[in-house]
């Protein structure tokens, strides 16, 4: 199986599917229990019921912008049914935002293709913290998993413990790491490791970037010049700007991936830690806002816990 093979997205397994489900236990006890409140003593769903949930969603980390949306699907429906029982809440509601998000335009990875080129490079963005270099690693892994040669390059010059980790990853996923000394030139190891995959006959290339965003103009600088180093070598690179976000810190996510999207092309996300927190609601509010594809999920500490996102299943999985 080869690299495109991995981004065609298989049915969930069974292991996957339980994974996802545990992953998301945290958002899916608050999230139903509050449903739950919000129709006690009520038979129909009328305007105080839509009130308590326009709360829930808000309270979940769905963001106001998708909650409000979703609010007006259900009032549209319960206008159109005339009756709609408090018992069909859930149904209904798993439906719409199903459906919201499967007009955001960002195909799941199953019908995605990567195109033909090797390497493939994907640049990592995201700010110190969100588990950026777990989430390479994993990434490395399950590449390597589906029969692709993977190469990482630590271009997170300014932490010497973002090199180290990225160094551990590659020894434990058995992929070569390219690293300079600390303190080195970012765009230089970009650039080092782009020339040596291609070299060495490497299908994907991952390029991990120092995350600090108190400057953005200097981070649009820094990421342009990697970018622009790179394009030296393979016309077109990095094809993935990859933005990692922390699920964990709800509405903090959405204003770094308003920041990251302004400061660079970001065109995939990553939502780590999902399982650590009751924020989950966040992928969907992020999902629907950005019109940017949520790729990857981390769902727990394993090294195959970084699972290819698929709005239905996530959706099922919430509901369950």
């Amino acid at each position: 199986m080869g690299l495109f093979d991995f981004f065609k997205k298989k049915p969930q397994t069974q292991e996957e599917e339980q994974a996802l489900d545990k992953g998301l236990e945290k958002t899916k006890e608050g999230f139903l229990s509050k449903i739950t409140k919000a129709v006690v003593g009520k038979s129909t769903v009328d305007d105080d019921v839509l009130d308590n949930l326009e709360e829930v969603l808000v309270t979940s980390d769905v963001g106001v912008t998708t909650t409000l949306k979703i609010i007006d699907r259900i009032q549209a429906r319960v206008a159109r049914d005339k009756y709609v029982s408090t018992s069909e809440l859930n149904n209904l509601l798993k439906e719409e935002i199903q459906t919201l998000l499967a007009e955001n335009n960002s195909s799941d990875f199953e019908n995605f293709n990567y195109g033909d080129h090797k390497p493939y490079v994907i640049m990592v963005v995201g700010v110190n913290g969100v588990g950026k270099t777990t989430t390479i690693g994993k990434l490395a892994h399950q590449l390597k998993q589906a029969g692709s040669k993977v190469v990482l390059g630590a271009a997170d010059t300014f932490r010497a413990a973002a090199v180290d980790q990225l160094k551990l990853w590659g020894e434990r996923v058995g992929v070569r790491v390219v690293a300079q000394a600390m303190g080195s030139d970012p765009a230089s190891v970009a650039y080092d490791t782009v020339k040596s995959a291609v070299a060495n006959g490497e299908d994907v290339c991952i390029i991990d970037t120092a995350g600090r965003l108190h400057n953005k103009v200097g981070l649009m600088n820094e990421l342009t010049k990697i970018k622009n180093v790179m394009q030296k070598v393979v016309p077109g690179a990095p094809h993935e700007i990859l933005l990692v976000l922390d699920a964990s810190t709800g509405q903090n996510a959405i204003e770094q991936c308003t920041q990251f999207t302004q400061a660079t092309d970001v065109n995939a996300l990553a939502l780590t830690k999902l399982d650590g927190t009751a924020k989950g609601g966040v992928v969907i509010g992020i999902s629907d806002q950005f019109k940017i594809p949520v790729k990857y999920i981390g769902v727990g500490e394993k090294i195959g816990d970084l699972q290819l996102f698929n709005k239905k299943e996530f959706v099922d999985s919430l509901f369950k």
